[in-house]
């Protein structure tokens, strides 16, 4: 639930992981570090992603240091709902 020093919640975002998970399987090692990323969202769901454009509300990013070696990466797409 949102409050007054982060007036925003996540929703979804750890379903999601383990969908990812269950479908690539990923190395352990891997799915930590995504998960230690997804709960940077809590902080700032902002940092280290942009805008997609054409998508207002459309948020899109890589995970740091998931590139596995052979040149892929995880990337996250999430929707920003902001309220006035």
């Amino acid at each position: 639930m949102p409050d007054q020093d982060r007036p925003w919640e996540l929703r979804g975002f750890l379903e999601r992981l383990d969908a990812w998970a269950d479908l690539e399987s990923p190395p352990a090692d891997l799915r930590l570090l995504v998960t230690a990323w997804i709960m940077t969202r809590y902080e700032d769901p902002y940092q280290g992603v942009r805008r997609e454009s054409g998508f207002p509300n459309l948020w899109f990013g890589p995970v740091p240091q998931s590139d596995d070696g052979r040149g892929l990466i995880v990337a996250c797409s999430y929707w920003i709902e902001e309220t006035r």
